[in-house]
């Protein structure tokens, strides 16, 4: 079965110019023929997760925002402070689609029998540019979503599950026994408590608020520490001394955390250790930074010895390195438990034109807490 080839879609786009402007806009494209092993999804709902804000916002100082166009076909455009001009400097004057993931219909299919077999099928899949009204997709980048269940439901289903079941696993293979964690409170970090709570993996919660930590609490997490409580580094070493800690994943990057993490993983370390050399603790830390809700530079003061390491850590780079079969695995986990475990909240839902609203972009480009957003292309 194929595509009318007259058929096209809205795709929103992000566009960096050499100028040191960052456009957005709905762009209409033809929805390109199913080859053989490929499928055309008519995508009904895709989250805007923090990873793709900063495909969306290209470094732009999204303060400076100028909204034009018009309702059905709004544009947005911003200024490129010159200090970060650098930082997009790979996708200058390029017209890029937005949107890690999504779920829909697959209305169209090619040839192999693996792609007819999706015919009709809601499926989930990862894939790029699934801020768009159709996607056509490899057969084999699309996940079947048990019956019964809806497009929304399925929509997240990829970055933050399989995310939160990575560290864990990162933490397995490393030989370390329990974790912290930053923005804790996040989708994704109540979705690591569920996981920790029911493998048995201590779990270190670092929020910034009160709220926050209640909404923890409510789920049952024994670890919460609040940094902007007076008492924090006291009271996050206590934690990691109770819980053995020596890994954090750490969203938020930039300012003191970072080194703040690893200062009191040393004191703990130190704390339980029947000796201390002179270079400090045996006992090896590491925290693994994965996003930048803190666009200041990541500062590493702090006395924490000289067994430590940081670093970076993205999903899709630990999911090569484990290898098909393991990934499977935790794709399986996350289809088991998805209305569970897994399952996603959100604050509202938006078409790809109230996407680029003015009171939309402010609201998820916080990355607040609590306020997720679901983008519905057919709305």
């Amino acid at each position: 079965m194929s595509v009318d080839q007259t058929r096209t879609g809205l795709q929103l786009r992000s566009l960096a110019r050499s100028t040191g402007h960052l456009e957005l806009s709905l762009v209409s494209v033809p929805v390109p023929e199913p080859q053989p092993d490929e499928v055309v999804v008519r995508v009904e709902a895709s989250p805007l997760n923090p990873s793709d804000l900063g495909l969306l916002f290209g470094a732009a100082d999204m303060s400076t925002a100028v909204y034009t166009g018009t309702p059905a076909h709004p544009i947005v455009t911003a200024t490129i402070p010159q200090d970060r001009m650098r930082a997009v400097a790979g996708r200058l004057d390029q017209s890029l689609p937005v949107g890690n993931e999504g779920a829909g219909v697959v209305i169209s299919a090619g040839a192999s029998a693996g792609a007819q077999a999706l015919i009709g099928k809601t499926v989930a899949a990862i894939g790029g540019a699934m801020y768009s009204q159709f996607r056509t997709l490899k057969a084999d980048q699309c996940l079947v979503l048990p019956d019964g269940t809806t497009p929304e439901e399925g929509a997240s289903c990829f970055v933050n599950p399989l995310t939160a079941l990575g560290m864990v696993e990162t933490m397995r293979r490393e030989g370390h026994t329990a974790l912290v964690h930053t923005a804790a409170a996040s989708n994704l970090g109540q979705m690591l408590n569920k996981i920790c709570l029911a493998d048995g993996v201590g779990l270190v919660n670092i929020v910034r608020s009160k709220a926050q930590a209640d909404v923890l609490r409510a789920l049952g997490a024994q670890h919460i520490c609040d940094s902007s409580s007076p008492a924090f580094l006291q009271e996050l070493t206590e934690a990691l001394v109770a819980t053995g800690a020596t890994l954090a994943f750490d969203a938020i990057s930039g300012g003191p955390l970072a080194g703040q993490i690893l200062t009191c993983m040393e004191a703990a370390a130190v704390r339980n250790a029947a000796t201390v050399g002179r270079y400090g603790s045996a006992t090896h830390k590491q925290v693994y930074v994965y996003g930048k809700l803190d666009l200041r530079p990541l500062e590493l003061g702090g006395n924490f010895g000289f067994a430590w390491s940081a670093g970076g850590w993205l999903l899709f780079p630990f999911l090569q390195k484990i290898g098909e079969p393991a990934a499977q695995k935790l794709r399986e986990r996350v289809v088991a438990e998805l209305k569970t475990t897994f399952a996603s909240r959100y604050s509202r839902h938006v078409s790809l034109a109230e996407a680029l609203q003015p009171d939309a972009i402010a609201a998820y480009g916080r990355r607040a807490t609590g306020e997720k957003y679901l983008i519905t292309p057919h709305k």
